[in-house]
């Protein structure tokens, strides 16, 4: 209450302040930007997924829990009180581990609420760099949030400046995304050039393996006779000839 009071307090006295040339005032609805815009519902329906997990576990471990207390009821009779107390220890130190489970998964401290603001700290930021861009344009001297712990009596929807704040940020997340597409496409063509390059090489070098066969294939000329060679070779045509007559 006091921190509301103070808040107050400077407010009225920073509008005294600016009296003299006039203010300019716009306020946010967080819940209502975070609403529109589609990263922080994927965010959510991932964090819900995640969520519903940790649902499913402790509810089976609860009926385990049950389990074993209905079948420890149903056997008392048959059990020493040694076996009882065993068995109850046993089922009180389960119900002990899954207190403390849910208090990891869903406690002020938990799981649940550390990924969320991790994972929305980055929309955060960029709603409040929207803000500082606009206040900056368009000169204004406060812009306060509806949906902090601020007392809001009243509110004209002509100083809501949220849909100014989502239009921001929108068009600064298409603007990642053309870049991304356009980084890809980039090193696509890169990818395709070098390929090129690489089937290209790769032809050249067929060609000069087909260029060495060819001369490989050329006939080799014929090894010169020697005069001894060549009188031998006649002496055996001659004698060919007189078998052929005889």
């Amino acid at each position: 209450m006091n921190k509301k009071l103070l808040l107050i307090f400077l407010f009225l006295f920073s509008l005294n302040s600016f009296s003299q040339r006039g203010i300019k005032i716009g306020y946010i609805d967080t819940e209502y930007i975070l609403e529109n815009l589609n990263e922080f519902n994927s965010i959510s329906e991932r964090l819900e997924e995640k969520s519903e997990e940790w649902i499913q576990e402790i509810e089976q471990k609860s009926r385990t829990i049950e389990k074993k207390k209905e079948n420890l009821k149903s056997e008392r009779i048959f059990l020493t009180k040694e076996m009882i107390e065993d068995a109850e220890d046993e089922i009180d130190l389960e119900e002990e581990e899954l207190s403390i489970y849910k208090q990891k998964k869903f406690g002020s401290d938990g799981d649940y609420l550390l990924q969320k603001k991790q994972l929305v700290q980055p929309i955060q930021d960029q709603i409040f760099n929207a803000i500082k861009e606009i206040a900056k344009s368009k000169n204004y001297d406060f812009i306060f949030d509806k949906s902090a712990d601020i007392v809001m009596l009243y509110s004209n929807r002509r100083h809501d400046i949220s849909d100014q704040v989502i239009r921001i940020i929108s068009r600064s997340n298409n603007r990642k995304k053309l870049d991304s597409r356009k980084d890809k496409r980039e090193a696509d063509e890169e990818n395709m050039i070098e390929d090129t390059i690489g089937v290209d090489e790769t032809s050249q070098n067929k060609n000069k393996l087909t260029e060495v066969d060819s001369l490989s294939e050329v006939q080799v000329p014929k090894k010169r006779l020697s005069v001894k060679e060549l009188l031998e070779q006649r002496k055996q045509k001659n004698s060919n000839k007189r078998k052929v007559k005889d």
